[in-house]
């Protein structure tokens, strides 16, 4: 057995499809023929059974599939973390992080950290969605670092604290409410609200503190991004709790602080666990955590 066969094992199960899986193993079908066929009489067992003009994963290829795909996943990334290390010139930095960090926190870590390294190796790609799509990028291996809320405790994602965000009131400028500089969220429970849906992390956070407060809101519509909801608050649908966020003024609404002694709104750095960073991805984290000491 040897990694060869394995490769084309893999993208013969993925493809189920001779002509397909030589096409993008860049070989030809009888030499993936002749691999699987020597790769089946070293382990006794059929690996594949055909299905039509296709083939599929026998039941024991199934099994043989759950080893070997994350088994060639861990050999990728270990060889791609030994040719950081030898030559270290591969230096882009996948960075996620959920909407309200848009404006001030990520762009200005990136500036900050790009400026320690002048001599302009250093690279980004960005992504951005809810709390809920950041922690899923990481478990899927699409971003290095994101900046989220903690949605859901997950034994894959490592969190740091590095951020505290504010939240206040919005209300359209003509709101009964817009008359007030301050309030109490039991004051303004008759009012419909613009929500946040459950995919953000906001909301687990709004539903604990409603519950802690004896609250029952009255959701008029639910929303994933704080852009959104400031828009329907001020197309009057309702009015809205979201972080102190620099763009509310750029809406027709009315900001009012909340005289509540609320729970800490965490923001947190995430990494997934149990991966190897490259050094420069390591780098970024080891800055973030230094930058935003709380």
């Amino acid at each position: 057995m040897n990694l060869r066969q394995l490769e084309y094992f893999l993208t013969l199960a993925e493809t189920e499809h001779m002509t397909k899986a030589a096409k993008e193993l860049k070989t030809s079908q009888p030499n993936i023929s002749h691999a699987m066929s020597s790769l089946e009489q070293e382990l006794g067992i059929a690996l594949f059974e055909k299905e039509g003009r296709n083939i599929k994963l026998s039941r024991y290829g199934k099994i043989f599939y759950s080893y070997v795909a994350p088994s060639l996943k861990e050999i990728g990334e270990g060889q791609k973390f030994l040719q950081e290390i030898a030559k270290p010139t591969t230096t882009e930095i996948k960075f996620g992080f959920i909407y309200t960090m848009g404006s001030k926190v990520a762009p200005k870590i990136v500036k900050d950290f790009i400026e320690e390294h002048p001599e302009g190796l250093v690279q980004f790609e960005f992504f951005q969605g809810t709390s809920a799509q950041m922690i899923q990028m990481l478990k899927d291996d699409v971003i290095d670092v994101g900046i989220c809320s903690k949605v859901q405790q997950s034994s894959e994602i490592q969190y740091s604290i590095i951020y505290q965000e504010k939240l206040v009131l919005v209300v359209p400028e003509k709101h009964p409410l817009a008359l007030l500089e301050q309030t109490y969220l039991a004051d303004i429970m008759n009012y419909p609200l613009v929500y946040f849906t459950k995919y953000s992390g906001l909301r687990t956070y709004l539903d604990e503190v409603m519950t802690d407060l004896d609250l029952h809101p009255k959701i008029a519509c639910e929303l994933d991004e704080d852009h959104s909801v400031l828009g329907f608050v001020e197309n009057n649908f309702g009015i809205a709790i979201i972080p102190d966020i620099p763009s509310i003024s750029s809406y027709k609404v009315k900001k009012i602080e909340i005289e509540d002694s609320l729970p800490d709104r965490n923001i947190f750095l995430a990494t997934r666990k149990n991966k190897i960073p490259l050094p420069i991805v390591k780098e970024f984290w080891d800055f973030c955590r230094h930058q935003f000491r709380l």
